[in-house]
């Protein structure tokens, strides 16, 4: 009976134990449990943030292109703005000298109607280059000017997709 008794209490002590390691056991699988959802969420979280440094990653590469395109817009511009302010100027030198020509022809040649006569067209001609001439470099000065409000949007904008970048930049390496 000692044996019985003493076995029994044995067993008693390995139920026991075996309750305690069960519960463990069971505390270590809800800990997993919980672990696996919070890898799941975070793997969820991380393809967001890559999703969105794709993103933001091809809008800059857009914005940079486009940037790229403005300023070769611009340049392209400007040397149109040299040629016509080129042409503007002999314009107006033409203009100046048929100006002085005819101030010339009228003095010395008062009694050659005929010769007047082309002069006046000559002039008539020049004052209407001047007027066109003028004209064209009024426009190219509006179209400089409109030019150059898109470059300087454009730079802020591109400045401003660089911000986000970095900011992104900085949010992945912490994460």
């Amino acid at each position: 009976e000692e044996v019985k008794a003493a076995n029994e209490i044995e067993a008693d002590k390995f139920e026991e134990q075996l309750r305690v390691i069960q519960k463990k056991i069971q505390n270590m699988e809800s800990s997993y449990d919980v672990c696996i959802e919070d890898l799941f969420n975070q793997t969820v979280k991380l393809e967001g943030m890559e999703k969105k440094a794709s993103n933001a990653e091809q809008e800059v590469s857009a914005l940079r292109g486009r940037l790229i395109l403005l300023q070769e817009n611009n340049e392209k511009q400007e040397e149109r703005l040299c040629k016509a302010t080129l042409e503007l100027a002999g314009a107006c030198q033409r203009a100046d000298q048929s100006v002085r020509k005819r101030i010339e022809l009228e003095n010395g040649v008062s009694s050659n109607e005929e010769t007047i006569d082309n002069l006046d067209k000559q002039l008539s001609e020049a004052k209407i280059t001047l007027s066109d001439s003028e004209s064209k470099y009024e426009d190219i000065s509006r179209k400089m000017a409109t030019l150059e409000a898109d470059a300087v949007r454009g730079n802020e904008r591109a400045e401003g997709a660089e911000k986000k970048i970095m900011d992104i930049e900085e949010e992945l390496k912490v994460v």
